[in-house]
């Protein structure tokens, strides 16, 4: 498992952060709640040794103290002032559940808060639908009406015959693909720009959460937003094939139940951005270094 360098959550003392450069954790710790600093940590001056001083023992080789067997966690890498898991990885210690992690020093977003924010956008998103796709609807309905009315009609009159009802209209199939990729169209033209720019669409906005890489407090720009919504959005097309797009933008959509610790759906996992909760007031933010009275 290969996890990018960054400032997380020192798995040995969750009241810390320490920075993670690929192999080993370098540099001082700082508080879990601090801003950590952009870039890795400057390097810890040397020790001098005085020129008097008998020469120490040498150091003993293998993990530190009360710690378990490197080999637990990952075959190989050598102990030393990095020892310790990576980030990500399962400490084999752990007292108890792990603290929920703060990415860029926000709560992360509930599963609650998420689920509000897609119905509100699902509403506006049905919205233009209904303006843009009505005519096609109409239509639709029209090429189905023989074998409606013939429904109804036996109904009524408790036919029972089994002959088959009338075919649709020649135009009902091509109709409904109409349908879906104008319905399509209209969901990326509403999230993908909107997300772009500064990771909130309009229900985002109004329940209070927001979108963000994991390695940054940054914008998503049009490619990662492009690529998040495409494991969503996509399956809409397929919503022609007996369901199988909505079955699979249900799974998608249930997904943050089932993932620790960052609560990812899988669009969040394709496009690597986690969905935190946007302060209410300044000091909702883990304070940055100095700031703190």
């Amino acid at each position: 498992m290969s996890v990018a360098p960054g400032w997380y959550v020192d798995p040995a003392d969750p009241q810390t952060r320490r920075y993670w450069d690929g192999e080993g954790w370098i540099g001082a710790p700082i508080p879990v709640d601090a801003t950590p600093p952009e870039g890795p940590p400057p390097p810890e001056p040397e020790p001098v040794t005085p020129a008097t001083t008998p020469t120490s023992a040498a150091p003993v080789s293998g993990p530190p103290p009360g710690l378990p067997p490197i080999a637990d966690w990952q075959q190989g890498q050598a102990a030393g002032p990095g020892y310790g898991p990576p980030p990500g990885w399962a400490y084999p210690t752990w007292p108890g559940r792990p603290p929920e992690p703060r990415p860029h020093g926000l709560p992360l977003a509930s599963f609650g808060a998420r689920l509000a924010a897609r119905l509100i956008d699902f509403a506006i998103v049905f919205a233009l639908n209904a303006l843009v796709n009505g005519w096609f609807f109409w239509r639709y309905l029209g090429e189905l009406s023989p074998a409606v009315d013939e429904f109804w009609r036996r109904v009524q009159a408790q036919d029972r015959t089994t002959e088959p009802l009338p075919a649709a209209g020649e135009q009902a199939g091509s109709l409904v693909v109409v349908m879906l990729l104008i319905a399509t169209s209209l969901w990326l033209a509403y999230e993908v720009p909107a997300m772009a720019a500064n990771g909130q669409t309009f229900g985002k906005r109004v329940v209070g959460i927001k979108v963000l890489p994991v390695e940054a407090d940054a914008p998503l720009g049009f490619g990662r937003a492009l690529r998040r919504w495409n494991t969503l959005g996509l399956p809409t097309l397929l919503w022609y094939c007996c369901g199988l797009g909505l079955l699979l933008q249900l799974i998608d959509a249930l997904s943050p139940l089932f993932d620790h610790p960052l609560r990812q759906a899988l669009h969040d996992k394709r496009a690597q951005t986690v969905v935190v909760k946007v302060p209410r007031v300044p000091t909702d933010r883990a304070n940055p270094p100095g700031d703190t009275p």
